[in-house]
């Protein structure tokens, strides 16, 4: 899961310090590290298998049209603001092409893509694709698609 969020320092501590006693694993400096450099963090259950990706919101374009497409959803019983898929793939495949390729973020693009394919906003990701130019990134996306089909 991904999650665009607004923290500064202040709210960092509240926020990890309502993770402790949880099960789950935060790093509170990488926490810090993230707001320093508009950056992204992490939480691991590892009971539940489950990763979270925490990206801090910027003043980019980008952000600020993720962030204004987020949907509220319950998840493990708490109603959260959550990434678009068309967001999520589109991050993932910046991210990768930020550090080089990150075989990672294209897989959890890729995983996204197959898994929603039905529903994608197709215009939306060719508009940011051409935007952040990830041609190249999307079009690797789409040859190792295996869309599954709901």
């Amino acid at each position: 899961m991904d999650f665009v969020v607004v923290l500064d320092r202040e709210s960092a501590s509240a926020f990890t310090q309502a993770m402790e006693g949880t099960g789950c694993h935060l790093d509170a400096d990488s926490v810090l590290q993230a707001i320093d450099t508009a950056g992204t963090f992490n939480l691991i259950d590892p009971k539940h298998g489950l990763n979270v990706d925490f990206w801090l919101l910027t003043e980019d374009a980008f952000d600020h049209s993720r962030f204004a497409r987020r949907a509220r959803e319950s998840v493990l019983g708490m109603d959260l603001w959550v990434t678009s898929p068309e967001d999520t793939i589109l991050a993932k495949l910046r991210w990768s092409k930020l550090s080089g390729g990150s075989q990672k973020q294209e897989t959890d693009a890729l995983r996204v893509y197959e898994v929603q394919y039905a529903v994608l906003d197709r215009a939306y990701l060719d508009q940011w694709i051409d935007i952040m130019r990830l041609g190249s990134e999307w079009q690797r996306l789409l040859e190792q698609a295996r869309p599954i089909d709901a």
